[in-house]
């Protein structure tokens, strides 16, 4: 059950909150919608996320969600055989190749990924962090989940 409150006599100076369970409160850091708790695709994240398919018409072959991150949360390293397109559209994040330097991420970043590209994606360690992730050439891609991402290696890569 999802709960939406706010304080009204503060207009926008207050940031809506939406409580997800007893212990979780998601900030509504972006216009998109939250989502459900990923707990689907769990097994494949360090910490919590959700999840909120943008896109309902199967026929325009555009499948668009938005990934909401807790702080610290992160997916593991991975790689999508038809690419991805990512968008930043709240709080603060990364995106690393594997190899290469890590990416800060803010609203408004768009991170082109081509196939097979291995990578993670997540939320700084003091941020929420959403983004749109856009399934590229969805007739053929496929996610292939690889290891998680060690603590030691996402604290060198934020910093």
């Amino acid at each position: 059950m999802i709960i939406i409150t706010g304080c009204t006599n503060q207009g926008k100076q207050e940031q809506n909150q939406k409580t997800v369970d007893m212990n979780t409160e998601v900030p509504e850091i972006s216009d998109f919608s939250i989502g459900e708790e990923n707990t689907a695709y769990a097994q494949y994240f360090s910490g919590k996320s959700w999840l909120a398919s943008l896109t309902k018409m199967s026929e325009l072959n555009v499948p668009m969600s938005n990934v909401t991150f807790e702080p610290g949360c992160r997916n593991n390293w991975h790689s999508h055989t038809g690419g991805q397109i990512l968008v930043a559209v709240g709080g603060i994040g990364y995106y690393q190749e594997r190899g290469k330097a890590a990416v800060r991420m803010e609203p408004g970043d768009v991170i082109e990924i081509a196939p097979n590209i291995e990578h993670w994606h997540g939320a700084a360690p003091n941020s929420w962090f959403s983004h749109l992730a856009i399934a590229c050439n969805p007739q053929t891609n496929e996610n292939i989940w690889l290891e998680p991402v060690s603590d030691e290696d996402y604290t060198v890569a934020v910093k």
